[in-house]
């Protein structure tokens, strides 16, 4: 077997995929996250976001479809947001400054 036969994983020519972990262990890389896409997809979806460098630098991160999901989810409307908020009823006087618009040349 060549060296060359040897890196790519054997005379079979597949070679596995580097073992990774979400969070704490070490992202991916382009390189092999392009070369290993189904694994770095898998693993997003079974272990958690799987996080991408570009020459050493984070960015960006895989994450499988259910925790997409369910970051992404609204939670309600805004008006619900405003309605729940213990500021609601607080009886807050707000004043509006009415300042003339400044003069620009076009």
């Amino acid at each position: 077997m060549t060296k060359r036969m040897a890196a790519k994983g054997g005379a079979g020519g597949k070679r596995k995929a580097p073992a990774r972990a979400s969070k704490s262990a070490t992202p991916w890389s382009v390189a092999d996250a392009k070369a290993h896409l189904s694994a770095v997809l898998e693993k997003a979806r079974t272990e958690g976001p799987q996080l991408i460098t570009r020459n050493g630098k984070e960015t960006a991160v895989v994450v499988g479809i259910e925790e997409w999901e369910r970051k992404t989810r609204q939670k309600g409307t805004l008006a619900d947001f405003l309605l729940n908020s213990p500021l609601h009823g607080a009886d807050i006087d707000l004043e509006r400054v009415h300042c003339e618009p400044r003069d620009i040349e076009l």
